[in-house]
């Protein structure tokens, strides 16, 4: 696979698809979902939409570390810190999900 996109390419694009990353590295798109969905790819992150009907996943790539990546300038180090971050910021997120589904279904209770 040839490189298709410039660094200044990668930069700015407003979403970066797997398809995009895997052209980007010279791997595979699926080599990008997996990667990320199982923490061994530090170039974003990959987070598992779970509801009754179906099982996916959404892809967050950040340009900067994409870029680091390739160049082999991730430090394992800044990637724990950057996750550790995420990580909280998502589960607020989750949180603040819970607390508007649960708002949400009494409403639907009263309105019933």
């Amino acid at each position: 696979m040839s490189n298709k996109y410039s660094d200044e390419e990668i930069r700015s694009m407003k979403k970066i698809t797997c398809q995009i990353a895997g052209q980007y590295l010279g791997i595979s798109p699926m080599a990008v979902s997996i990667g990320m969905r199982n923490n061994l790819l530090p170039i974003g992150f990959a987070i598992q939409n779970v509801d009754r009907h179906r099982d996916s996943w959404s892809y967050h790539i950040v340009a900067e570390r994409l870029i680091a990546y390739k160049y082999g300038k991730i430090n394992e180090v800044q990637v724990q810190n950057i996750e550790k971050n995420l990580n909280m910021i998502i589960s607020h997120f989750e949180e603040m999900k819970r607390d508007l589904l649960f708002l949400l279904s009494e409403n639907e209770e009263l309105e019933g």
